[in-house]
């Protein structure tokens, strides 16, 4: 396989699904999904992208089919208008608009560019990055992440799933010296104490199956706070006016005996998947969940629409400047491949003429490097034209003659390249890619 490749995607989202839609997307988790698209005919790279917003999967392969059945299977059981597919191009600029922000739920948001740069992580620990066509993408995506909150006003205002959260708990209770109880203490619960916080609450309980990480968070905080594990919840839940649920459990850890004895609670529910049971809300526990984040959400984009057009702009030229990248890689290795396949005949050919030429008499100095010039000359002349076309090619997106051209000049082009040792011996007087000096000068000319 050659370092370059097609980049297909497929998405499962906010904008399209439900909550329980993008938890039954994320039917196993982001290194096995990574390790079973490496597994699939023609995948060369792969990653995957989960939160509580987004199931996403992407792959480079040899060639667009390839990369698009490789994805067929991500999915299955999620409604058709809920799945969205996207090609090379496509993919490439769907990374760099999640990275900035103009994806998520809340425009602009923070913690998704830490969420994509873990994805990338562990899709390299599992051999999914390596330096590709995929790998400069999400590099590319991370760059404009991070350029985009930089250089704009993109994530002003409630950058996070759990500070809107306490934006919604705001306008539907009274904040002003209740108890709120936040149960999870990872990073969507930690952003979520401390927006509770920054709120006019007047108590904030951390609540976790480790008691230790629900004290560092509680710590942390300067309203007044507790920490206690995750079995005394019932108890501070009958305290509470707001309840922000937000673990990493692979189910419900809250039930309807959970608030058996809580009086009015307002109870938002971040999990992914869900951490509060179907049957947990009546008529004095009202369950909202991340799709009715929306109203707060809303408001936020409007605000940040400016900052959204200028990171709108910002992709643009990223984008059409990664792509030119993608082109003249793809192009100069076509083209490479095809010299180094021309090179490896010509040096067979032109022993055997010398050989021959021996034979019939010593030759000079000068005679060798005649005949040698006129092979090398030869080379130029027959592959200008097709290294005119590869180029066009890549120029005009047409990667099946680009492909085709690989396997017509090499047909083990998808091996791992030769070692020195096993390459046919040189004179001494190739360039790059196996091109002779001179076909480089004559190259360079055109």
């Amino acid at each position: 396989m050659t370092d370059t490749g097609v980049v297909a995607g497929v998405s499962v989202s906010h904008d399209r699904a439900s909550v329980e839609e993008i938890e039954t997307a994320q039917a196993v988790g982001e290194s096995t999904l990574v390790s079973e698209l490496l597994a699939r005919d023609g995948v060369d790279e792969a990653l995957a992208l989960q939160t509580c917003n987004r199931a996403e999967a992407y792959v480079a392969a040899d060639d667009a089919a390839a990369a698009r059945r490789a994805l067929e299977p991500f999915a299955p059981d999620v409604r058709e208008g809920a799945v969205v597919h996207l090609d090379h191009e496509g993919s490439v600029r769907h990374l760099m608009r999640v990275a900035a922000g103009l994806e998520s739920l809340v425009i602009g948001e923070d913690q998704i560019l830490g969420q994509l740069g873990d994805a990338a992580e562990v899709a390299r620990e599992a051999g999914g990055l390596h330096g590709g066509v995929l790998d400069d993408a999400v590099s590319k995506a991370l760059q404009v992440g991070k350029r985009a909150r930089a250089e704009t006003r993109i994530n002003e205002g409630s950058v996070s799933l759990g500070s809107a959260a306490v934006e919604l708990a705001a306008r539907e209770t009274d904040l002003a010296d209740a108890t709120a109880v936040v149960v999870g203490a990872g990073e969507m619960g930690t952003l979520a104490a401390r927006a509770l916080d920054a709120s006019p609450v007047g108590r904030v309980v951390v609540a976790n199956r480790t008691l230790a990480a629900a004290e560092h968070v509680a710590a942390a905080l300067d309203s007044d706070s507790a920490a206690v594990p995750l079995d005394r919840v019932p108890a501070v839940a009958r305290e509470a006016a707001v309840l922000i649920a937000a673990t990493g459990a692979d189910g419900p850890v809250l039930h309807d005996g959970t608030f058996a004895d809580a009086g009015e609670t307002l109870c938002i529910d971040l999990g992914q998947p869900r951490d509060v049971a179907p049957d947990a809300g009546d008529e004095r526990v009202v369950v909202r969940d991340i799709d009715d984040l929306e109203t707060v959400t809303g408001e936020t984009r409007e605000r940040r629409a400016a900052a959204a057009r200028s990171v709108e702009e910002m992709i643009d030229v990223e984008f059409q400047r990664l792509l030119d990248d993608f082109k003249r890689k793809r192009a100069d290795d076509a083209v490479s491949m095809m010299y180094e396949a021309a090179e490896r005949t010509k040096r067979r050919e032109l022993r055997e003429a010398l050989s021959k030429l021996e034979a019939q008499g010593d030759l000079t100095d000068d005679q060798r490097e005649t005949v040698a010039g006129l092979a090398d000359a030869l080379v130029g002349q027959l592959l200008a034209a097709p290294t005119k076309s590869l180029r066009e090619a890549a120029a005009e997106d047409d990667w099946n003659t680009i492909h085709t051209a690989m396997q017509l000049f090499d047909p083990e082009f998808d091996s791992p390249p030769a070692t020195p040792a096993s390459a046919d011996a040189a004179d001494g007087s190739e360039g790059a890619g196996g091109i002779p000096p001179r076909v480089l000068d004559r190259l360079s000319e055109d």
